[in-house]
């Protein structure tokens, strides 16, 4: 990330608190610290002021943090607390009104900065997340660099799952490849549900062996520059796959073809959202299909905007979206497609590539 790059968002981000009649912004989101400085400790404190920019951390970023965030802002070490150190800084400015993220700062550190800073303090929600919404190229090249490598990574692997193996060895697997293959990290745990539990949208990886003819559902990911990818994919493992999971994952397929093909920014979430469920809600199978269409991409694997019935706000342009219909149906299996979606001004474009037809490993 360039300091130019930093100073731009900086600079759309202080428009905004002039917007709130807000002197500053305490940051304390630590992907919206890397957002807006490049720093990626775990352990940060950034102050945003109409002229002033300050990272304050701890002794054991001395050398990283001056690198990272170069002249993006000024960056102070204290190796006591980060938190007496800020309120030195803010302690000429008691007439300020200070922003703070307060969906993510926790009752304890609200409190502590009320006790510690003299001057209004402002309860604010998401300034710094509107902003990350729309992406730039390189943010979007990011991305897509990230599904491919997924996309590699399980490739590699799929020819190792078979009957008999675990789920923990298939996740370590792919885990494993993803690494190799330059994955700064996972962005979330591995999934990977056989059989009945392939029906748990959100199943726990477990010791469970695969057996044959079940269905097997893949949610992983992979970060290249901080940024996320999110793919899943579903298989039949041991045999050909019967009349049944071949027509479910086929419906699934359909839902997800049609909603990646007429999904648009401008609309809103619930907009999106019917593109897919309406296609599963006409075969009958709207029940089983129970969570949102989709959500949004970026330094986070989970980010605004949201693809879902309950979501009435408007997806803006540049936006980058998951796409992940599923059909779930308790004690027989799931199938869950999904893929990565930036919505330009050309239209959809898809960062990965998504699974043509149902694969069955043997």
């Amino acid at each position: 990330m360039t300091t130019d790059t930093c100073g731009q968002r900086q600079a759309a981000l202080r428009s905004r608190l002039e917007g709130e009649a807000l002197d500053a912004l305490l940051v304390t989101h630590l992907p919206n610290i890397r957002y807006l400085t490049g720093f990626t400790g775990s352990a940060a404190l950034l102050l945003i002021a109409v002229e002033r920019a300050v990272v304050i951390t701890d002794f054991r970023y001395e050398v990283q943090a001056p690198r990272e965030v170069g002249s993006a802002a000024e960056v102070v070490i204290d190796p006591v607390s980060v938190w007496s150190r800020l309120f030195g800084v803010l302690k000429e400015h008691d007439r300020w009104r200070v922003g703070i993220e307060s969906h993510v700062l926790t009752v304890a550190d609200a409190a502590r900065i009320g006790k510690g800073f003299r001057g209004e303090v402002v309860p604010v929600a998401d300034v710094v997340e509107d902003l990350r919404v729309a992406k730039s190229a390189d943010e979007v090249a990011a991305i897509r660099a990230a599904a491919g490598l997924a996309q590699e990574a399980l490739a590699e692997v799929l020819p190792s799952i078979r009957v008999g193996r675990d789920e923990f060895a298939i996740a370590a697997d792919l885990e494993g490849a993803l690494r190799r293959r330059g994955s700064e990290w996972h962005p979330f745990p591995t999934i990977v549900a056989s059989g009945p539990r392939s029906a748990l949208p959100h199943a726990r990886t477990s010791e469970r062996a695969v057996e044959s003819g079940e269905l097997l559902l893949v949610d992983f990911g992979a970060q290249v520059d901080g940024y996320c990818a999110d793919l899943t994919r579903t298989y039949v493992v041991g045999t050909r796959a019967d009349e049944r999971q071949r027509m479910v994952y086929d419906l699934v397929g359909q839902a997800q073809r049609l909603a990646m093909e007429r999904l648009r920014a401008g609309m809103t979430g619930a907009e999106a959202d019917a593109l897919a469920r309406d296609v599963i809600r006409r075969r009958g199978f709207g029940d089983a299909f129970g969570h949102a269409l989709g959500h949004g991409l970026g330094l986070e694997v989970h980010e605004a905007p949201r693809l879902a019935a309950s979501t009435e706000t408007v997806i803006p342009a540049h936006a980058v979206v998951t796409v992940e219909p599923g059909i779930y149906l308790g004690g027989w299996g799931g199938v869950r497609l999904e893929d990565d979606v930036y919505l330009g001004p050309d239209g959809p474009e898809c960062l990965s590539s998504p699974a043509a037809e149902l694969i069955e490993l043997m």
